[in-house]
């Protein structure tokens, strides 16, 4: 029987030294990370052979470059991505401010990230 979850409870870990993400929904068929990044950080631009996932932007303005061609995404807004779609998400250091968003893969994306 499924349980509500919230970030305080969710399983936390830390990427590229400054960035946070917490699971919250983790199963092999679907998973929901809430990230935060700070000013000036960024993923490593990369693909997934095989989860499509969608950035959903809870609160600042991503950056989020897509096959060339950059997207900034503001609260409420998303995006998806395909399979084998060469993405980077990135917080330039003129935003001032912290981005925090979802991002939801199915099936997980764990495991299946192959840098571009």
């Amino acid at each position: 029987m499924s349980e509500p979850v919230q970030r305080a409870e969710a399983n936390h870990y830390t990427w590229g030294e400054v960035c946070d993400g917490w699971r919250l929904a983790h199963t092999q068929g679907l998973s929901v990370i809430e990230e935060r990044m700070p000013p000036g950080s960024s993923e490593q631009r990369h693909f997934h052979t095989h989860a499509r996932q969608f950035f959903y932007v809870l609160e600042g303005e991503l950056a989020l470059e897509l096959e060339g061609r950059v997207h900034v995404l503001g609260a409420g807004q998303g995006i998806e991505i395909a399979p084998g779609e060469r993405h980077q998400a990135q917080n330039p250091a003129a935003s001032g401010a912290e981005v925090r968003f979802l991002v939801i893969s199915s099936p997980m994306s764990q495991g299946d990230r192959t840098p571009a």
